[in-house]
């Protein structure tokens, strides 16, 4: 059983979503969230990076940033940037990206179901940036940022939304810079909003796909409202958080490759000598040619300014559903025992580099003598993600990179 419920979206008005809509703010530092926002005071980046409205020299972490972010929000809300809708309601979000639709619900999930496992998590959290948003929910008193939840697939519920949208007109249509069409529609019709939270109750558990932090940071907001607040109700708004969830068969997951700052010491012939133990090894027929991997176990190399194509041989092969993801292979066979990268998530030798930048990327990098060697990846896929979600298991760091990204500022959930 899956809980979703209505809520009355706070959201820009129809003619100002396109300059509200923002990429997440986790995709971009400081500086490009300036740049991004240069020029339009409605971008959301004012209130999810409120940094870029201060001192260039201030702690993305200063109260006075968390201070600045929930101003902004309290003044587009005032000015009438934004508007709240007078019922509760869910809705509609289909992004497309290079001729390819996902279709996705709005609506707000329950932090009980987070508790008890049946939202389930196959990451890590840090810390450090759960705090951040904390203090960001909790300041603006609103989940700002959508969690990127996904479910097994269901026709009746797939149907009920397909029919909506062929019947009534979206409120949002535009094209984001970077060539993604957004398409929204409100449902405001009581019978259907019964009919998909019917069908929901049929759906066994939901999957954090993207935005680990974002949801865990929710929850701790929520329990601390709890805390604050005894005698509340169990439907209040604080018990809820901002999702969008869409069906596994809608999802698209793209390599998340890496590169590696230098060989840890080690000569070329050296280190494709340590490789073969594990990889045969085959250069690519065009050398000067990306190696992209076409299935899984195996990937790209580029070094030298060669590419070459590694593949695992059957005895690192593993029925752990985490020890055999691509990305894992890769960490227990070459990057930790040969090129010494123990932890990816705090070594400076190690970038990742999301498939949406192309393989040019990593030639690039490496080229410009800034990184020495490079690996191309197989995407991970959804269906991995959810094994070794049911198994309680957690997948490596930088194991999925999801695109088209879900735009900020299309959908606000205030907690009070």
């Amino acid at each position: 059983m899956s809980i979703i419920r209505p809520f009355k979206a706070v959201r820009p008005k129809n003619e100002l979503a396109e300059k509200v809509a923002a990429l997440p703010y986790d995709v971009m530092n400081s500086a490009e969230a300036r740049k991004m926002a240069y020029g339009n005071p409605y971008s959301f980046l004012h209130i999810d990076k409120a940094e870029i409205d201060l001192d260039e020299n201030i702690d993305i972490y200063d109260n006075k940033v968390y201070e600045k972010a929930a101003e902004n929000l309290n003044k587009m809300i005032t000015d009438g940037t934004f508007i709240q809708d007078e019922k509760p309601m869910l809705y509609i979000y289909m992004l497309t990206m290079d001729g390819r639709s996902q279709t996705g619900l709005v609506s707000c999930t329950s932090i009980d179901e987070y508790i008890n496992n049946k939202i389930k998590k196959h990451e890590l959290t840090r810390e450090e940036k759960e705090k951040d948003r904390i203090r960001h929910v909790d300041t603006c008193d609103a989940n700002t940022g959508p969690i990127f939840l996904t479910y097994r697939h269901r026709d009746e519920i797939s149907s009920i939304i397909e029919t909506y949208k062929k019947e009534n007109k979206a409120v949002y249509d535009f094209t984001s810079d970077d060539g993604v069409s957004h398409k929204v529609w409100t449902i405001d019709k009581d019978d259907i909003i019964e009919k998909l939270i019917d069908e929901f109750k049929k759906v066994s558990a939901l999957y954090i796909a993207d935005g680990h932090h974002r949801n865990a940071s929710a929850v701790k907001v929520g329990l601390k409202r709890r805390e604050e607040n005894p005698e509340a109700p169990a439907d209040s708004e604080f018990n809820f958080y901002l999702s969008v969830l869409f069906s596994d068969s809608e999802l698209f997951i793209m390599d998340y490759n890496r590169v590696v700052r230098d060989l840890k010491g080690l000569t070329e012939k050296e280190f494709f000598e340590k490789l073969e133990k594990n990889f045969d090894i085959f250069p690519c027929d065009d050398k000067n040619s990306p190696c992209k991997p076409e299935k899984p176990k195996t990937f790209g190399m580029y070094i030298g300014k060669k590419w070459y194509l590694l593949s695992a041989k059957d005895f690192v092969k593993s029925s752990d559903p985490v020890l055999n993801l691509d990305v894992s292979i890769l960490q227990n066979y070459v990057l930790s025992p040969i090129l010494k990268i123990d932890d990816p998530r705090t070594d400076d030798r190690i970038d990742f580099i999301g498939g949406i930048r192309g393989l040019s990327e990593l030639e690039k990098r490496v080229d410009s003598g800034e990184m020495k060697i490079a690996f191309s990846m197989f995407p991970t896929s959804v269906d991995q993600l959810m094994e070794i979600a049911d198994n309680d298991k957690i997948m490596p760091p930088k194991s999925t990179w999801f695109e088209p990204k879900l735009r900020s500022g299309l959908f606000v959930h205030k907690l009070s």
